[in-house]
């Protein structure tokens, strides 16, 4: 019991966990299933352990630091194997406005990176950046377009 709480502790010093992610680090390390969701049981009592504030917590940084959009976000959670209910849950607190901003930043810091290319190229990189994020292609190609227009508008008025 001792070495399985030892685990999970260590891990959830380095960062925050999923149940199943130390449940997973228990069983590489051989303790057996009943020890570790005894552990686990316990950590969540107190509160240690917590997969609804976890996945709150990874929905927000993920989409501001990475700038994933739900499906990509949906994807994360369920390798880190957070139950479906509990991500949808969480991805719940993104709007499509969320969504959307969350790409224009995306779109606005790679923006630079593709100057001087053909207009056509940079539009095929920027959208293919934002599908790899999990945009939707709708909101990839319109949030794309409005950005270089906006360059354009710079360039011409400026």
């Amino acid at each position: 019991m001792a070495v399985a709480r030892n685990i999970a502790l260590r891990q959830l010093t380095m960062a925050p966990r999923s149940r199943a992610e130390l449940a997973t680090k228990m069983a590489a390390k051989g303790v057996e299933d009943a020890v570790a969701e005894q552990v686990l049981d316990r950590l969540t009592e107190v509160g240690l352990v917590d997969d609804v504030a976890y996945a709150g917590m990874l929905v927000r940084s993920q989409q501001e630091g990475r700038g994933l959009a739900r499906r990509a976000l949906l994807h994360e959670l369920r390798q880190k194997g957070v139950d479906d209910d509990v991500a949808r849950d969480a991805l719940e607190d993104v709007s499509d406005e969320d969504e959307r901003e969350s790409a224009e930043r995306v779109v606005a810091r790679k923006l630079r990176a593709t100057r001087g290319l053909d207009r056509a190229v940079r539009e095929r990189r920027l959208v293919g950046v934002l599908a790899r994020k999990g945009y939707p292609g709708g909101v990839a190609f319109a949030v794309v377009r409005a950005a270089l227009e906006a360059e354009e508008g710079q360039g011409a008025g400026g």
